[in-house]
């Protein structure tokens, strides 16, 4: 119990593994430079992402103010930046859109409900040690669902290019909203399309040729301003418009606890709250082994959940932690959590007296943002390199990549579609695991798989090899490839089970084994087990398998297998084409 409080005590205390190293003025400086480079970054974007999200751009601040500092100071990466993302706003808008009819104001309280779900959920994942749960979803899977949610995010943004009456959330399916759109073209609105193309080509021009500046704020200042100036409000551009000034409230949402209201809401959760790790994750583990620090995978839920519990009760919406601002905290110098304390305090900063600057900001400069933002998630080359790698998991990649399409708006079908291929395609490779009959290879002594190397076996020696854990799902087939190979060799006397490749065996696997023995011995045919890991031996030893065949079946070496066999049944058995060549019996080639 002690030992429990003191570990629960760590969780809520990782920054005092860094705060003492903010008495160096060195430390200080870098840390606030680096904290106002990414501000910079994310007060345009998290308005973009905050109306991706289907709420109003000044939720988008709220969100990247208390949320940010506290991952900070309870997660366990140092330079990941965390706030709105694009994909997590892209799945907050698709969780809720049941509640769309009812208005702005509903929307904006779900999702701050949804944050609240989502950090729930990642806390306790962290607090229960279950940051493994992240492993099952498989990088093909992420590759083929980022890939079609970067098509979509990226398509949904093109109304506001062309200043266009449309938003994606207004169809059942996807491809009802592309049509619409492609329909709509001729209402193009030309100042609308001159500012985005503008801001387009500014983002370009400046990330090209200028990358170390900041382009995004050079972008959406200098659209800003030429809006302003230009009146381009009144000429029929869209802007954001105002924005309420001063900091969130503390503010429980008010939703009616409903289980059959919730229940989707809380599937989107469990969805967005792994998904949203994925990307966290791999950032932090990319940084930390440049940085060399130590780092955590449960203390990052820690932190990640604290972020969207503090974003579901002051006014935010789902958080997580973001790759291309983290990038830049990391390049920009950050060395501790005190950057990311700075660029929450400087959002804090806008909230409370720049906001009435950002009136004018276009709402296709916003746009712009996120289509270069995704351009960077979109990529098929991880996709052709799983498919070259593994033949399933490029499978695996194109389906989720597909259904992520085909089901859109409903993102959460894509990724479950590819989870579940996954594990199906996963479980079906481990039950046809590689079996072999071995026979030695005279010419350098190593034991072959007889029938690719086209080598002789004897009648009455068999050395049987498969690779993979003995489970349930392919006890029967390796059962059935063992009696069927046995069956073609009718004079057989002993077969040897190499067991070094299997690393785990469960009591399907286990159970197969004593009534294979027990059929063998009824037919006159003894079975040796060679080689066997000695956490497959203990649970042979624990079963009293070894106890039924006898310790003396068990061999350390195939070799030992085949010399006790002779020995045994002495000119009954034919062992010479397993047998080390004549000129290295002595030379102690491992059999």
């Amino acid at each position: 119990m002690l030992n429990w409080l003191q570990s629960l005590s760590t969780n809520f205390t990782p920054y005092r593994q860094w705060t003492g190293e903010l008495h160096n003025p060195a430390t200080l400086k870098a840390d606030a430079m680096a904290g106002l480079t990414v501000a910079m970054i994310a007060i345009p974007q998290s308005m973009a992402y905050a109306q991706l999200a289907g709420l109003p751009a000044h939720i988008g601040l709220y969100a990247s103010f208390l949320p940010v500092i506290v991952a900070a100071l309870f997660g366990s990466s140092r330079q990941l930046s965390t706030g709105p993302v694009a994909l997590a706003s892209l799945m907050s808008a698709t969780a809720i859109q049941p509640y769309a009819a009812q208005g702005v104001e509903v929307m904006i309280i779900y999702s701050a409900m949804l944050a609240l779900m989502i950090g729930v959920f990642r806390l306790s994942l962290g607090l229960l040690r279950l940051g493994v749960v992240v492993d099952f979803l498989s990088n093909p899977v992420v590759l083929g669902f980022t890939n079609g949610a970067a098509l979509i995010i990226g398509t949904s943004q093109l109304p506001k290019l062309f200043g266009l009456d449309i938003k994606a959330d207004q169809f059942e399916h996807y491809y009802e909203y592309l049509w619409a759109m492609l329909t709509s073209l001729g209402n193009t609105q030309q100042v609308i399309l001159l500012m985005a193309a503008l801001a387009l080509t500014s983002l370009v021009m400046l990330k090209r040729y200028a990358p170390r500046l900041p382009g995004i704020l050079l972008t959406v200042v200098l659209t800003t301003v030429l809006a302003w100036t230009f009146h381009y409000e009144e000429r029929g551009g869209s802007v954001v418009g105002a924005i309420p000034q001063g900091l969130p409230s503390f503010s429980f949402p008010a939703v009616e606890f409903n289980f059959d209201q919730l229940s989707g809401l809380m599937a989107s959760a469990i969805v967005i709250g792994l998904m949203g790790l994925v990307e966290a994750i791999s950032i932090s583990k990319a940084i930390a082994a440049q940085t060399r620090q130590p780092w955590s995978v449960n203390q990052e839920l820690v932190g990640q959940g604290m972020a969207n519990i503090t974003a579901g009760l002051f006014q935010g919406y789902v958080v997580s932690g973001s790759f291309s601002r983290s990038a830049v905290n990391f390049s920009s110098g950050a060395i501790t959590g005190l950057a990311s304390v700075i660029t929450g305090l400087l959002i804090a900063v806008t909230l409370l007296f720049l906001t009435d600057l950002l009136h004018h900001l276009p709402q296709a400069t916003l746009g712009a943002v996120i289509i270069m933002a995704v351009v960077n998630l979109f990529s098929l080359k991880p996709i052709l390199r799983a498919w070259r790698v593994e033949r399933h998991d490029g499978i695996a990649a194109i389906i989720t990549f597909v259904a992520t399409l085909l089901f859109a708006p409903h993102l959460e079908v894509g990724i479950l579609t590819g989870i579940f291929l996954s594990l199906g395609l996963f479980l079906y490779r481990t039950m046809r695991p590689n079996f072999v009959e071995l026979a030695r290879d005279q010419a350098d002594g190593i034991l072959r798989d007889a029938e690719l190397h086209k080598l002789p076996t004897s009648e009455t020696v068999a050395i049987y090899g498969f690779d993979g854990d003995l489970y349930f799902a392919n006890a029967g087939y390796l059962e059935g490839k063992l009696l069927n190979s046995i069956a073609r060799k009718p004079a057989l006397k002993v077969v040897i089970l190499d067991l070094e490749g299997v690393g785990q065996i469960d009591a399907s696997g286990e159970s197969m084994l004593e009534k294979l023995v027990d059929g063998l011995q009824a037919n006159g045919v003894e079975m040796y087990i060679a080689r066997s890991k000695a956490q497959v031996y203990n649970a042979f030893e624990r079963s009293g398998l070894v106890q039924h065949i006898g310790t003396q079946h068990f061999f350390k070496e195939r070799k030992d297998a085949l010399q006790y066999a002779k020995q045994v049944f002495a000119d009954a058995v034919d062992i010479a084409p397993l047998q080390l060549p004549a000129l290295n019996r002595a030379g102690g080639i491992d059999g």
